[in-house]
């Protein structure tokens, strides 16, 4: 079966810094695959790529079988139209650190606007189904608020229900939890324990180990631009094989972690 993620010696930099040092990662239907690691080794970096908001310099990315960004011809690659890059992200729903609501419309509308605008749905359809997945995230009785009338997970949670208003393939989150107040970091963790168990397919760049330990069917540990480790949570996390992965995990896990 083909993976819905494919990563194959993936490169990145940035003038002379090599961020990214031939990574190597598949992800299939229904996986959650979370990345985890120091800041500054890639992770996030990586994640922009497999929706083209970065540029990879080497390599091959696929999604669904398709070319990230590029179209090959004999041996070299050419990148895409904009428009026709566009068209490869409706299939990608992404989540950022910070929410990147629209300040100026409600959350019902916020989760409406893409819908409409992207995929041409009528605003009656697409209100009905903003309605829902604003239930669904808990956030029924909020519709009519704006951004600044909510605290920040529940933005954060509009925010997935507006990934989610555009039926991806895939969904891509980057540390949707390090901007939140701890306290609210639960009710956003918990809707996406409930994405993973619907089937949603995820790559979940996080710190939250438990999380990772509960939801993740692969854990991709990384430093220094390369994967270091990868495999089910039970090894990666409770029995890790590598000492770079050790020592990271030592500072993270708290002892009832």
């Amino acid at each position: 079966m083909t993976p819905v993620v494919q990563a194959q010696g993936v490169h990145k930099r940035f003038g002379r810094l090599e961020v990214l040092k031939g990574i190597d990662l598949e992800v299939h239907e229904r996986e959650v695959a979370c990345l985890i690691g120091p800041s500054g080794s890639g992770k996030s970096t990586l994640l922009r790529c497999v929706n083209h908001l970065e540029k990879i310099d080497a390599g091959r990315l696929y999604v669904d079988g398709h070319l990230v960004g590029y179209r090959q011809r004999g041996d070299r690659l050419y990148e895409l139209r904009e428009r026709e890059i566009a068209e490869q992200r409706k299939d990608i729903g992404m989540v950022f650190q910070r929410f990147n609501l629209f300040p100026h419309m409600t959350a019902l509308e916020n989760v409406m606007e893409a819908p409409v605008q992207v995929r041409r749905e009528s605003r009656a359809s697409a209100r009905e189904r903003a309605r829902a997945l604003l239930d669904r995230v808990g956030l029924a009785d909020k519709e009519a608020a704006f951004p600044a009338q909510l605290s920040g997970g529940q933005q954060q949670r509009v925010a997935i229900a507006r990934a989610l208003a555009m039926r991806p393939k895939l969904m891509l989150f980057d540390e949707p939890t390090s901007a939140l107040d701890p306290e609210l970091v639960g009710d956003v963790l918990g809707v996406m324990r409930q994405l993973a168990q619907d089937g949603m397919t995820m790559i979940v760049v996080t710190h939250e180990m438990q999380f990772a330990r509960e939801v993740a069917d692969t854990v991709v540990f990384m430093d220094g631009g390369v994967v270091v480790e990868q495999g089910p949570p039970e090894q990666v996390i409770s029995e890790p094989r590598h000492e770079r992965t050790r020592a990271f995990l030592s500072r993270v896990l708290t002892p009832n972690a």
